[in-house]
């Protein structure tokens, strides 16, 4: 074991695995920040540049790429309230918020901070852990893996917002949108109406950016002003650091969550920045800036998911199953450059076991420290009006939306998702809640299935079980401690505001409906094809019911006055655009892309919408739409995409990059 390590030692410091590690390091920055692409595609896009590679030299690139896309995703997450890929969205609940105050570079360096914590110390617990991990895993098996899922479905009395009725709504929603495309024990089509398109499900990378991007860029956009409020960004990034210091304790415990999660299979990438979320807020004893721009959201998450990597890798590395879906491209990396996971990795290949973990480690110092120098400008885009920053966000949602299946649909499919996440967002529905619903839909019906198989009914009173389920219970009184208050309405107010609930109760009836129609189609299908829909569904029509119940009788919280309200600030309303007005030039820019094809439309829309929202001159215009199209274009060549079709495209035969 000593001459492992002795071993390990000179390659992780020898000039050429630095060199090829700051270079994965340097695209995994790039990578992340572009919302949507994440580490499956970062290392997809590596894969044919590491063929033929030296197999350290290869493992360096991949390592680097894999320890800084969970810290570089930050920057969208934080400063457009885009999340980066799913590991961040957790970000987003307080990260967007600081932003918006004018403290984006405290967020950042917060964030960069945490992250390099939770990296370093992901990779001291593999060190040690990678001798005894073997047992550990294995114990873990599907009923385990069951109340795993149901353990983070729990997180949802945490994030139910003011109303419990609508937070278990609004996560039985998230299970029920989740479950669309193929039932995992017969294959048979949920709720797909026959569509090709539906019949894969919905790709989480939409439903991200539907429910938490479109509805902040629509606010924003509407008011047509800078993201923050103050141009003032001031020495953030030193305080961001205080911060986690500060808070040393959380950071701790949450990027042990991380390690422990990211260890079991098929769970960490998407839900573990959640579980910690749903920790700290449970912990804290003031739960009310929580949303709002709290830094614990901030550190809780980036702590978790960074420390997850060093967790992913003990399954990925000893028994060649990939923790996460960034690990099974990872693993495919190592098949690619003949190196085979298994238990020779802590054998034979110890000392490679260690170069891995060491680079881990020193890709997360490079990664984060080069995040930390450069959040201090980053966080200046904040301060860009919205007229120009609109376009670009737009696009950027786009193009990472095209990319879940490159598929026209992806973009339609953003605009429904989109439109639902308005709708929560303007009722007070808890975002959060449906987004882990969605997250962890396959998973829960999966391992349902496979428990009930091995060991029917019996496998409720496993001891792992009753563990994880005792567990689940105490995060649900955690949760259920010191609600919010629901202050009393009087009669005149009821009155006052009676017709605000009209469009409420239409987007509440929306759901249920949604509910029935869930329920109907389980009965389309066999028993196991149609359990966990049908059983999701009957019961959220109670919840959904009981809302509709509230709305219609008055008994809910003081209704907020729409027309005057935007992101749950007072502003002026003459100064305000309508809620639609921003939905149709997205709908226009749809429309576009169906007729002229994507690269087209995006330079009508960016020359359009520029003209029309700003006083740019049209020098200014033609700059910012070249280097939009330009980038886009480029990045499509190195990603061999194609941007989607129009009208035109069919008419005429276009040379690249218009066909």
């Amino acid at each position: 074991m000593i001459e492992a390590l002795f071993s390990a030692l000179q390659v992780v410091t020898s000039g050429t695995h630095l060199l090829y590690l700051a270079a994965g390091v340097s695209l995994g920055l790039a990578i992340g920040i572009l919302p949507g692409l994440g580490g499956i595609a970062g290392l997809s896009l590596l894969l044919p540049f590491i063929y033929g590679m030296e197999p350290i030299s290869a493992l360096a690139m991949l390592i680097g790429l894999v320890a800084v896309i969970p810290t570089s995703d930050t920057f969208t997450s934080v400063l457009m309230g885009i999340p980066g890929s799913s590991a961040s969205q957790a970000t987003v609940l307080d990260g967007f918020p600081l932003a918006k105050k004018g403290q984006a570079a405290r967020a950042l360096s917060a964030a960069f901070a945490a992250s390099l914590f939770g990296g370093l110390f992901g990779a001291a617990v593999l060190t040690g852990f990678i001798l005894i991990a073997r047992p550990v895993i294995l114990a873990f098996g599907s009923a385990e893996l069951f109340m795993l899922a149901v353990m983070g479905l729990s997180m949802v009395g945490v994030l139910a917002g003011k109303s419990l009725s609508k937070g278990l709504a609004a996560c039985g929603l998230g299970l029920l949108i989740g479950s669309i495309g193929g039932a995992p024990a017969t294959g048979e089509y949920r709720i797909s109406f026959d569509t090709l398109y539906l019949m894969d499900g919905i790709p989480l990378v939409i439903v991200g950016l539907g429910i938490f991007a479109f509805p902040e860029i629509i606010d924003l956009a509407r008011q047509n002003r800078t993201i923050a409020k103050s141009n003032v960004l001031g020495k953030g990034w030193l305080d961001g650091l205080k911060d986690m210091i500060h808070h040393r304790w959380l950071c701790l415990r949450c990027a042990t969550i991380g390690c422990l999660v990211g260890a079991l299979p098929g769970l960490g990438g998407s839900v573990v920045d959640w579980i910690a979320y749903g920790h700290v807020v449970q912990a804290a004893k003031d739960k009310s800036k929580f949303g709002t721009g709290d830094i614990r959201g901030v550190l809780a998450p980036e702590s978790a998911n960074n420390a997850k990597e060093g967790g992913a890798l003990i399954p990925t590395l000893l028994f060649g199953i990939p923790g996460s879906g960034g690990m099974a491209v990872f693993l495919g990396g190592m098949v690619l450059i003949g190196m085979e996971p298994g238990p020779s990795m802590v054998g034979a290949d110890l000392d490679v076991t260690y170069a891995i973990i060491w680079s881990l480690a020193l890709a997360n110092v490079i990664g984060a420290g080069s995040c930390l120098l450069l959040s201090p400008a980053v966080a200046r885009l904040t301060t860009i009006p919205y007229g120009y920053m609109a376009p670009f966000m737009i696009l950027v949602i786009s193009f990472a939306s095209f990319q879940a299946s490159r598929d026209f649909y992806d973009l339609l499919t953003l605009l429904a998702v989109g439109l639902l996440g308005v709708g929560m967002k303007r009722f007070e529905w808890p975002r959060p809640a449906f987004l882990i619903g969605f997250v962890l839909a396959d998973n829960t019906e999966t391992y349902l299935y496979q428990a009930l198989q091995f060991y029917e009914w019996g496998f409720l009173l496993k001891p792992g079980v009753i563990i994880i389920g005792c567990l689940a219970a105490i995060s649900i009184w955690m949760g259920s401690r010191n609600p919010p208050d629901n202050p009393v309405v009087s009669e005149e107010e009821k009155k006052s505001h009676a017709v605000n609930r009209k469009p409420q109760l239409a987007f509440a009836g929306g759901i249920f409906l949604f509910f029935l129609l869930g329920l109907v189609d389980a009965f389309q299908h066999s028993f196991l094809g149609g359990v966990f829909t049908g059983g999701v569904s009957a019961v959220m029509l109670l919840f959904s019911g009981i809302v509709i119940w509230q709305l219609a009788t008055g008994d809910v919280d003081a209704p907020v006055n729409y027309d005057h309200e935007v992101s749950g600030e007072h502003v002026d309303v003459k100064n305000v655009a309508s809620l639609g007005h921003y939905i149709y030039w997205f709908i226009a820019f749809i429309i576009g892309v169906a007729l002229f094809g994507f690269l087209i439309a995006l330079v009508l829309f960016f020359v359009a919408f520029i003209r029309a929202k700003t006083d740019a001159s049209w020098l200014k215009i033609i700059i910012l739409t070249g280097a939009a199209a330009l980038s886009v274009t480029i990045l499509a060549h190195f990603m061999v995409l194609d941007f989607p079709r129009g009208v035109l495209q069919n008419l005429v035969d276009l040379p690249w990059p218009l066909r």
